[in-house]
């Protein structure tokens, strides 16, 4: 298992990672929602955020992206989920950081206790003016 920055021979297979694992793990908003922005996240937001992906037999696992301390994307690949690819590429960002802050939608109960379990804390909730759903703030700090 190996951890490292993303390349830009990668944005191919990030973008795919994103997209199927967001339709599954966000089955509340619809699928169309997500196919329909691809094109922003691979012209706005993963080049403008630090992005490291995580191989594991010569094979793309998963990602995170942060905005400085903003932990803008976390995913792994749908197969794969439930191997320690995400608590690795969490740990890379806590590593990175000392704060971050993230959005989890409410109903992806999976995820808000994944983080909760990984030092995480509720901060506020908001809804995200896109989809209309509730989202949990979240907050780490390396100093708890």
């Amino acid at each position: 298992m190996e951890v490292r920055p993303m390349a830009p021979a990668d944005m191919d297979d990030l973008i795919q990672i994103w997209l199927d694992a967001s339709k599954e793990a966000h089955h509340f908003v619809p699928a169309d929602y997500w196919e329909s922005r691809q094109a922003e996240m691979r012209n706005v937001y993963l080049p403008m955020s630090e992005t490291y992906l995580l191989e594991d037999a010569g094979r793309i696992q998963g990602f995170v992206s942060m905005v400085e301390n903003d932990l803008a994307a976390l995913f792994v690949n749908t197969g794969q989920q439930n191997q320690g690819y995400g608590k690795a590429l969490l740990h890379c960002a806590m590593n990175l950081r000392d704060v971050l802050k993230l959005r989890v939608y409410e109903k992806n109960q999976r995820a808000f206790r994944f983080y909760i379990k990984n030092g995480f804390e509720v901060l506020d909730v908001s809804v995200d003016s896109d989809t209309g759903q509730k989202e949990q703030v979240l907050i780490w700090s390396s100093s708890k």
